[in-house]
């Protein structure tokens, strides 16, 4: 199909010149827009004055772009939709989902990133603040009576050997464990908006802040305390951790985090308060900074009949990119087709196993995707 691209304000125009309905239209202009996000654009607008009629393959293009662009923590926005359009959108009850704006100049207006900067601003003024309570407590550790150890502050041990005015300790350990609470939200929030192949999931998200608290929490429990850090380590090799974490950065996260917690647990709050500035600044400057390699996986694909429909599947893979070699074959009441893939960066494996599947109309039943063997 005829469509026309241009560059406005950081956004990329598109702008299809016929009615994206079934047989063509529609198709290629879904792949335009996907081959567009693999490409690097984040951010498109497609402008619809041309456009005097749609159907189901034309939102379904449209749905899939608005799908992409908020894995790839972009924007996919439509302008100048004709009434016809419109109606279409609505009937289709995508009207509160899809952003739709009269004029372009409208859907190319960059607005302010209020929420990005409410986080960062956020994020600064709690660094500060436990950089400023750190040093405080530095100052005041005899008022305290021990609430962080000796060789930190200066103050007495949580044992009370050294005596002093318990009043305030469980204030302290309070005050310990809610900055425990609030890195790790500050850090979960910051790595949600960094661009990932699969979304991070619920528990994993409270995970993580348990994680930093439960650190806190050990070093209050320890103390100075010899005997509790072999207790408490005895008690945690009891517990088996069986869901595995598939991204190693994620692995190395978790780490950091429980480091954070164990240091507001300490009392050293300026200490955990610059290893959370530290983070939140290097995690998305890593995500710009490295570079993105393809994936390798296993994908078993599994026919509803004996004959496997290859040509379909072959189609769906050079639509994505995907380079695929077959590994096992297997015959029966069902054909089954086991290939080893490389993955381009920036597509994910749900398109694919959508395309693939294509809601039972080309004849495959089961998608199955897996991480390759190392024997391999």
């Amino acid at each position: 199909m005829s469509v026309s691209e241009k560059d406005t304000r950081g956004r990329l125009v598109v702008s299809p010149r016929e009615d994206l309905l079934a047989g063509g239209a529609a198709e290629d202009f879904e792949q335009r827009l996907q081959a567009l996000f693999r490409r690097g654009s984040r951010h498109i607008v497609a402008d619809l004055r041309q456009v005097n009629a749609i159907d189901s393959a034309g939102i379904r293009a449209m749905v899939r772009a608005h799908s992409t662009a908020q894995r790839l923590a972009g924007s996919f926005r439509l302008a100048n939709a004709r009434p016809r359009v419109l109606e279409v959108i609505r009937l289709s009850r995508l009207d509160s989902v899809l952003e739709c704006y009269d004029t372009l100049e409208a859907a190319t207006e960059r607005p302010m990133p209020w929420r990005t900067l409410a986080l960062a601003v956020l994020i600064v003024a709690i660094a500060a603040g436990l950089v400023w309570l750190g040093g405080w407590l530095s100052v005041n550790g005899s008022t305290v009576a021990g609430s962080v150890p000796p060789e930190l502050m200066g103050g007495a041990s949580r044992s009370g050997a050294s005596g002093g005015d318990w009043r305030y300790a469980p204030a302290v350990e309070l005050l310990e464990l809610v900055s425990a609470g609030l890195i790790g939200l500050i850090v979960t929030a910051v790595q949600r908006r960094i661009p990932r192949d699969k979304p991070m999931n619920r528990s994993m998200e409270q995970a993580q802040v348990l994680l930093c608290v439960s650190g806190a929490m050990m070093m209050i429990i320890i103390g100075s305390s010899l005997a509790r850090a072999f207790g408490i380590a005895g008690a945690a090799s009891i517990v088996r951790f069986r869901t595995p974490v598939e991204d190693p950065k994620d692995v190395t996260i978790l780490f950091l985090l429980m480091g954070l917690g164990m240091a507001c647990g300490m009392g050293a709050f300026g200490i955990a308060g610059l290893g959370m500035l530290f983070l939140c600044v290097a995690l998305p400057l890593l995500d710009r900074v490295a570079g993105h390699k393809p994936r390798v996986m296993m994908i078993e694909i599994t026919g509803a009949g004996r004959d496997f429909p290859m040509s379909h599947v072959i189609s769906v893979f050079a639509r994505h990119g995907v380079l695929a070699e077959p590994r096992e074959v297997s015959q029966g009441n069902e054909a089954t087709v086991k290939y080893h893939t490389t993955i381009p960066p920036g597509v994910s494996l749900e398109e694919v196993s959508a395309g693939l599947l294509g809601e039972g109309a080309h004849g495959i039943k089961s998608v199955e995707w897996e991480p390759p063997k190392k024997t391999e």
